[in-house]
């Protein structure tokens, strides 16, 4: 299974990275773990076919984390010429949400009869959601977002990633992480504590317990890339590519 970060930045486009947007793709499936406004961009500049996509989960209802969908639907709809079914996955009010979108960037959009299968499903709290070839579980997080933000693992053709999405310590992060593939993990300041965001010093500080098999850091502020250097743990890059 391979994944590559089409986007690993924060919301501010820090470092000239782009929004967080990663793309997985195995054997039966090609997924993207969150949209982020830019990753129409991205897909582009790594020559990504976006109807090669099936399916978006999301980890919460922030720009830099979905904003992307958008002009991903509409690609499919106009330039594209999508024609396979595309299914959303995110917490709840995310159809709510992709429609408030839709109408505020592209008004009278959400109302256009597409000419693919759009299908936009919601996680039930904490319940596993399944889809064959994918168990995904959603870890209730702690970020404001004005909807339920989640950490997922996501389970896989026998593989398990999990992303922390946004969000301050938690304990759930630990049963959310624990044993993965591959754990992606924010680390937006080395030891600075702030409200909604995980720092560095506290996750090293836990691994123990997590015990991934590989650990990337990503959604790194402008003091965490000017330290990329003296990081000791892999760190994400738009457009860095893994085999896991």
């Amino acid at each position: 299974m391979q994944v590559q970060f089409l986007g690993c930045g924060d919301a501010f486009g820090s470092g000239g990275r782009f929004n967080t947007c990663f793309m997985v793709s195995g054997e039966e499936c090609r997924f993207l773990i969150d949209c982020g406004a830019s990753s129409m961009i991205a897909m582009r500049r790594y020559q990504v076919d976006p109807n090669s996509i099936g399916t978006v989960f999301l980890t919460h209802l922030h720009g830099d984390h979905f904003g992307g969908l958008p002009f991903m639907i509409l690609d499919a709809q106009l330039m594209s010429k999508r024609s396979e079914p595309l299914t959303i996955v995110g917490p709840e009010s995310t159809e709510k949400r992709l429609h408030e979108a839709m109408e505020v960037l592209f008004p009278g959009s959400s109302g256009i009869a597409w000419r693919f299968e759009l299908n936009i499903e919601e996680f039930r709290g904490e319940k596993p959601w399944r889809r064959d070839p994918f168990t995904v579980s959603p870890y209730r997080v702690k970020h404001d977002c004005g909807a339920p933000p989640y950490a997922l693992r996501i389970e896989c053709e026998g593989r398990t990633i999990t992303y922390t999405g946004d969000t301050e310590w938690v304990e759930a992060l630990v049963p959310a992480a624990h044993e993965a593939d591959l754990f992606i993990a924010e680390a937006y300041f080395s030891d600075k504590k702030v409200k909604f965001h995980l720092d560095l010093e506290t996750l090293v500080g836990r691994l123990g317990e997590i015990r991934p098999k590989r650990l990337v850091l990503t959604h790194m502020s402008p003091e965490m890339l000017e330290q990329l250097s003296g990081i000791r743990h892999e760190t994400a890059e738009d457009g860095l590519t893994l085999e896991i």
